[in-house]
């Protein structure tokens, strides 16, 4: 991390130190970032690309083991404390943030047994509900922490099922959409349909580097060198794009629709293709058959569908990959503006401050900027020159502000480069 970052770092512990709730002290510690989704819109869950990185700001995770099956939950900043039963019967309150730690509960009991409780205590310093995937990292980190004080990584089940960091990124996705897994049943999960992404670029993330993935299974395809000259300025809109929300079910039509397109690839291809992203990926012929037997569907929404993640996984991110080996920036930008016109048309995910804040990311000089997360709200991410990028950043949120004035409440931006994945800071005593 830079230097001043480390420092926010250390302070974020403690402060979840300082507050820490129970008697007995915390003998765990993760600290687990949020993510940018540079590349690959609403394309995980079709089994497609993304390109993705962690964040340098994110949540500090502070645990301790309990002999009970109790999970006991406290968030430093806001001051709110929950609590509930590790059961394979427990439920989850949808809409609140405790919805994220109990479902991993839930399903790591159902498909694991396990026994212990925790006491977690966290901060963070990426805001909820902005697209940079804060709830996924919530899950993430309680799923390391019941991981750790159940001593999973020990267990012959858990080593059978998840033997690597992009498989248990899998597994995580599964959880937090409720799906199969393997030979793992699905349960219940925070109620999205959903993919794997988020929760891969939480645990497998390289730091300065972008990595690409494939997905549904989870396979790495490729990393590229972040240069160093390079910056990301990230700034939230103001408006909250929260996936257990009222957005809810704009979100999850976007996967109905996928699912269709989805059952029209299996007709066609039946076992040759694992889904609908692999069918678009390895057969040149796929979108072209399966516009001929959508179109008579008269649904628009597919066949645009079908071109955003067509161009997404055949044109967009295997040509940044190109471009970002060959040094060619100008190309980048062309080619994230052609995505960022894919998430207008293709998903109608975007709103006006969305939209609004790439314009004006473009109009303050970034190299390229887009949207990016669930839609509906949420972030945006500019790639500017280091050296510029605190003032970037000021301008950039000033003329938001100025045209948005309703979002100034919300609105915020951070600076940061692609950084460390989910990281344990010192270890359980076994005591």
């Amino acid at each position: 991390m830079e230097p001043e970052e480390a420092e926010r770092r250390a302070a974020l512990f403690d402060r979840v130190a300082l507050t820490w709730p129970w008697t007995d002290p915390p003998s765990l510690a993760w600290h687990v970032p949020g993510r940018i989704e540079v590349l690959g819109k609403h394309t995980d869950y079709a089994g497609g690309r993304s390109v993705v990185c962690a964040t340098e700001q994110g949540f500090a995770f502070l645990a301790r083991p309990r002999s009970d099956r109790v999970l006991r939950l406290f968030d430093a900043v806001r001051s709110e404390a929950r609590d509930g039963a590790i059961s394979v019967d427990q439920s989850a309150t949808l809409g609140d943030w405790s919805n994220y730690p109990m479902t991993a509960a839930r399903r790591l009991a159902a498909d694991f047994g396990i026994e212990r409780g925790a006491d977690i205590a966290f901060a963070s310093d990426v805001p909820f509900a902005a697209g940079v995937s804060s709830s996924s990292a919530l899950l993430v980190g309680t799923a390391l922490a019941l991981m750790a004080v159940n001593r999973l990584e020990q267990d012959s089940s858990f080593a059978a099922a998840i033997s690597s960091p992009e498989e248990f990124g899998g597994y995580l996705g599964a959880v937090e959409n409720g799906r199969p897994f393997g030979a793992l049943r699905g349960s219940g999960g925070v109620g999205t349909l959903g993919g794997s992404q988020d929760q891969t670029a939480i645990l497998c993330s390289r730091p300065n580097a972008l990595a690409q993935y494939r997905f549904d299974p989870v396979e790495l395809e490729g990393v590229m060198a972040w240069p160093d000259r390079l910056s990301f300025v990230i700034a939230a809109s103001g408006v909250v794009a929260e996936k257990t929300g009222a957005a809810i079910e704009h979100y999850n039509a976007l996967a109905r629709l996928t699912s269709v397109l989805s059952e029209h690839a299996r007709a066609i291809y039946g076992d040759q293709i694992r889904s609908l992203g692999a069918a678009l990926i390895d057969h040149e012929d796929a979108p072209s058959r399966i516009g001929e037997r959508i179109a008579s569907l008269g649904d628009p929404r597919l066949a645009a569908r079908l071109a955003q993640l067509t161009a997404e996984c055949r044109l967009i991110i295997p040509g940044v990959h190109r471009a970002f080996t060959r040094g060619d920036l100008r190309r980048v930008g062309e080619l994230v503006e052609l995505s960022q016109e894919g998430a207008e048309l293709g998903l109608g995910n975007q709103i006006p401050e969305t939209r609004a804040l790439v314009e004006m990311a473009r109009i303050e000089g970034a190299i390229a900027a887009s949207a990016f997360g669930a839609g509906f709200g949420g972030s945006v991410w500019a790639i500017v020159d280091r050296g510029d990028a605190p003032r970037f950043r000021a301008d950039w949120l000033a003329r938001y502000r100025s045209g948005f004035p309703e979002r100034r409440t919300g609105s915020a931006a951070v600076i940061t480069r692609p950084a460390i994945p989910a990281t344990r800071l010192f270890p359980d005593s076994g005591r």
